[in-house]
């Protein structure tokens, strides 16, 4: 069953599509892993296939690095400070703000309207 979830977790995050996240409820659920614990094995597990993923990326112009600094600016910092807090609060704490979250993201996925709404950028064809 690892093997199972490891594959498709890593297919899910070299796309983008949250493959952490399902390594995170999984090791939390399924294997009963505390949660400090399960947050650094994602970590880890994710760091060799967000360098893969971003090579392929960046070789495909897929990324728009400018706005990658942009939000670097406020998303290194940040990371900081919640690896810190995140060493310091209950584990029970943390299973609870996960869960929170994940209501929160569930609720406003299933509420939030068809996405019809969204600005598409499209681009222009060559022969024009």
């Amino acid at each position: 069953m690892n093997i199972l979830v490891g594959l498709i977790t890593g297919a899910a995050a070299s796309m983008g599509l949250g493959g952490g996240f399902i390594l995170l409820v999984y090791l939390s659920v399924f294997t009963s892993t505390a949660q400090d614990i399960a947050q650094g094995i994602n970590l880890l597990f994710f760091l060799p296939i967000a360098l893969l993923s971003l090579i392929i990326h960046i070789k495909n112009k897929l990324i728009d690095l400018k706005l990658v600094g942009k939000y670097l600016i406020l998303g290194l910092p940040c990371a900081v400070i919640g690896s810190f807090v995140t060493g310091i609060i209950d584990v029970e704490v943390l299973r609870k703000l996960f869960a929170s979250f994940l209501l929160y993201i569930g609720v406003s996925q299933l509420f939030g309207g068809s996405g019809k709404n969204k600005k598409v950028k499209k681009s222009k064809p060559d022969n024009e």
